[in-house]
């Protein structure tokens, strides 16, 4: 490990783990499981905290709904050993893209690539 990124470690939150997250971890906590994104997510030994570790960027949304609910205690069991039963009409769980180029811009919106023409407003009139 380069000294950058264990300076990195050591002061920011946003990047992974820090020094203490990490000791704290190994210390105290207890493997629950992974999602697809490859956060893993832990418990202390009598399972009353419960934290994740995210690979990457340290950003809530991309935690899904169904380690969201184990995280805040939702439910007792995690999707691993309990997944949730899906709709067929649910869609995958997807981050928080607002910020980036993967952002929704409704059609009128100057920053989508081929933003709509303008036209003129036209005022409701009672007939």
């Amino acid at each position: 490990m380069s000294l950058k990124s264990t300076l990195l470690r050591a002061l920011t939150w946003w990047n992974s783990q820090t020094l203490n997250t990490q000791f704290w971890t190994w210390r105290n906590g207890v493997k629950v499981g992974e999602d697809a994104d490859g956060n893993v997510f832990y418990q202390n030994k009598d399972g009353k905290r419960r934290w994740v570790i995210y690979k990457g960027e340290a950003e809530a949304s991309r935690v899904s709904p169904e380690w969201h609910g184990w995280l805040h205690h939702t439910w007792a069991e995690p999707p691993t050993k309990a997944p949730l039963p899906h709709k067929p009409w649910e869609e995958p769980h997807l981050a928080n893209m607002t910020g980036t180029s993967g952002a929704y811009h409704p059609a009128g919106s100057l920053y989508r690539a081929e933003p709509e023409p303008r036209r003129d407003y036209d005022a409701w009139q009672p007939e």
